[in-house]
């Protein structure tokens, strides 16, 4: 327990840019409310103002959580987000953000994930080497990646890529923690091709052996073997199909076990995703946002630098 209140009194120095005076919310769930509480007592610990918010779990990561725990998120500075599954990709987030708070979100996240791993990175390192990814991502015109026999094209002219460095010292900072990615929303209904995904899916965890994904005119048409039918099914019949993302981690200390927020930050990875958008530059609305991790992929970078 002590080591975890030096942890996180390491966030609260170098991660956050925050005073006494700044209030703190921390939201969780019921599958992650013990470990929020030993978050939360570890803040009180280290004499913070916190309050705490305990919501039912939900479905499935992009979901929105109830209209009283987005509420409570307003009368906050800083909201850390101890849940099952992802709210990064939704309006509460966003319009926390436009409110002037920050919200930094930590789906999945686990005791050992706090003590091993990503979360102990060199923060300065992280920031770097995701700003020069995010740059390289906006100045993309679209990548090719390529796995194995499978070949997918991801337009990205005119998107900005995103940083999320897991350093949060802007007002109305959002993004994870730990981090360590740069992503970008694609060109919508316009990739083409497909990709196999060796790594992890949200919500399923790692896949014991690979599943390869179809995609036409930016849509997830097909999905190989039993994983891939689970996975439809989580992204059900509508927008949530739609390519919506595209990341590449960032983080030299993050590992790939099966949960997803560590996993899409580690190097040597890249990560598609299925659903919402709108929230970093794209324009997809759905309930739901799932990322695929694949771990070696070739990629192939096209400039839209003359």
């Amino acid at each position: 327990m002590r080591e975890l209140h030096k942890i996180v009194a390491n966030i609260m120095s170098n991660n956050v840019n925050v005073s006494k005076s700044n209030t703190i919310l921390v939201l969780t769930d019921h599958s992650t409310s013990l470990l929020a509480k030993k978050f939360r007592d570890a803040l009180i610990t280290n004499e913070w103002s916190v309050s705490f918010y305990e919501m039912e779990d939900r479905m499935k990561s992009g979901e929105e959580p109830p209209k009283e725990a987005s509420d409570e998120m307003l009368n906050h500075d800083i909201v850390f987000c101890l849940t099952k599954h992802s709210l990064t990709h939704t309006v509460a987030r966003k319009n926390a953000n436009l409110h002037g708070i920050s919200v930094i979100t930590m789906p999945g996240i686990t005791e050992e994930m706090f003590l091993h791993g990503a979360i102990n990175a060199d923060y300065q390192r992280v920031e770097k080497e995701t700003l020069e990814m995010t740059e390289k991502l906006s100045q993309a015109e679209k990548l090719i990646i390529k796995t194995g026999k499978n070949l997918l094209e991801i337009p990205l002219l005119g998107r900005k890529g995103v940083p999320s460095t897991g350093v949060f010292k802007e007002k109305a900072a959002s993004g994870n923690l730990p981090s360590g990615e740069a992503y970008i929303a694609p060109v919508e209904g316009e990739a083409e091709g497909k990709i196999e995904i060796n790594g992890s899916i949200a919500g399923i965890g790692l896949l014991e052996k690979p599943i390869v994904l179809t995609i036409q005119k930016g849509r997830l048409v097909e999905a190989t073997g039993e994983v891939g039918r689970e996975l439809l099914t989580l992204l059900g019949n509508g927008d949530g199909r739609l390519l919506c993302e595209l990341g590449i981690g960032t983080n030299h200390a993050a590992r790939v076990t099966g949960n997803i927020l560590e996993d899409e930050k580690a190097y040597n990875t890249i990560h598609v995703a299925f659903g919402s958008n709108h929230t970093f530059g794209g324009t997809i609305k759905s309930n739901v946002h799932i990322d695929c991790v694949t771990v070696k992929p070739e990629l192939e970078w096209v400039s839209s630098e003359v």
